[in-house]
Order: structure tokens, then sequence, then C-alpha cells
């Protein structure tokens, strides 16, 4: 015959007094620990609270330093575009009366100079605006002003020279046209370009200007 483990009850060999105390004991340790866990629970509420409104303080702060930073680069902008025109109005003023006398010692005798030239088309729509244009018998040199002159400007000038080529062509004009770029500052690379693309470069030079042609120099015609 098997024999049989007897698992023995201690509930027969405590008192009541001592399985009371043990109830106790393990009341008093839940509610400890619950206790415990609600401190945990609310200082985790409370860092999450504090976290989140710390995050919305900091964007708040981000949202209006961008803000500012925005307005100040508006601000810049502005007084950069009205320096320019300024800078630009100044270059004009310097090219304007020495720039007949620089090309006269080139060899060229031009007979009518004016400023601000608007070519439009048949239906008045602008195709393109000339600073300066230099005219006599046989050339035509179109001048652009910049105060700073870039690449870009060499691009855009090359458009202008065709907007005049197609005009003269439409006009029974067999005469030569030429561009040039002045600008009061200019960097060595930009000066280089505009050559490359072969306009006349004009650089101020204390109250006067200069045409820098560079041996080799070969101008564009159109």
């Amino acid at each position: 015959m098997a024999e049989t483990t007897m698992i023995p009850d201690y509930r027969k060999n405590a008192t009541p007094e001592e399985i009371w105390a043990l109830v106790r004991e393990n009341w008093e340790y839940l509610r400890k620990t619950s206790e415990k866990h609600d401190e945990d629970y609310k200082k985790m509420k409370e860092t999450q609270e504090q976290t989140k409104e710390a995050q919305e303080q900091q964007w708040e702060q981000t949202k209006e330093a961008q803000k500012q930073l925005w307005e100040q680069m508006k601000e810049t902008d502005k007084k950069i575009g009205e320096l320019g025109n300024r800078f630009g109005e100044l270059a004009e003023h310097l090219v304007t009366p020495s720039i007949n006398k620089k090309f006269n010692e080139l060899g060229f005798t031009f007979e009518q100079i004016s400023q601000n030239i608007i070519i439009s088309d048949s239906t008045g729509r602008s195709l393109a605006e000339i600073d300066i244009l230099l005219e006599n018998g046989d050339t035509v040199i179109a001048v652009e002003i910049k105060s700073k002159p870039n690449q870009r400007d060499a691009g855009e000038h090359i458009a202008r020279m065709e907007v005049l080529r197609r005009r003269a062509d439409a006009r029974n004009d067999a005469r030569k046209f030429r561009g040039a770029i002045a600008g009061a500052i200019m960097s060595d690379e930009v000066r280089r370009f505009i050559l490359k693309t072969g306009f006349y470069v004009i650089e101020q030079t204390g109250d006067t200007v200069r045409i820098n042609i560079p041996e080799g120099f070969k101008p564009r015609e159109w």
C-alpha cells in the first residue's frame, strides 16, 4: 500500500492571537505598499505635468524667438535693399558722367547717351530695361549698373542683349551690339566670369570709373 504524505496544518498549532497578528502584519504591509505605489504614481504624474509644462514653455519661447528672428531678418533685408538701391543710384551717378570719356579713350566715339531705357513689345509689355545705352553709327553698348554684380546679373544682361538684337533686326538696324556691366564692388570671381561672358567690366575707382580690359579680352557681339 502506497504511503500518503500528510501536509501539516499550521492553523492547528497557531493560536487565534497569532493568526490575527499575522493578518494584521500582512494588512499593514499591503497598506504601506499601496501608499508607496500611490506616492510613486503621484510623483510620476507631477513629473509628467512638469515636463509637459516645461516643454510647452520651451515651445512658446522657441516660437517667440523664431518670430523675433524672422522680424529681424525682414528688417535687415529691407535695410539691405534700401542700401543696395542707394549704392545703385550712387554707382549710376558715378558711371554716367565718365563712361563716354572712358570708351572714347578706347577708340569709340559715341554720339548719343541714353539712360533708363525701357524696351517694350507692341502691347506695351516691358521686355527689358537698359540703365545706359551708348550709340553711334556702328556700335551700341548697353551698360547694366549694379552696386555688387554677381554671375546671375551677367546671365540676365545676356537676355537684354538678345532683346536689343531682335528689336534691331525688326528695324533693319545692322549695328553691332555689345554689353558692359558696371559695379561699385566686384569680386575677382565675378569679374572673371563677366569677362568670360564677353562683357566689358566697368569698376568704380575713387570718384570715377575704369574699364577693365585684360590682355586677350574679346567683347562679344550680338
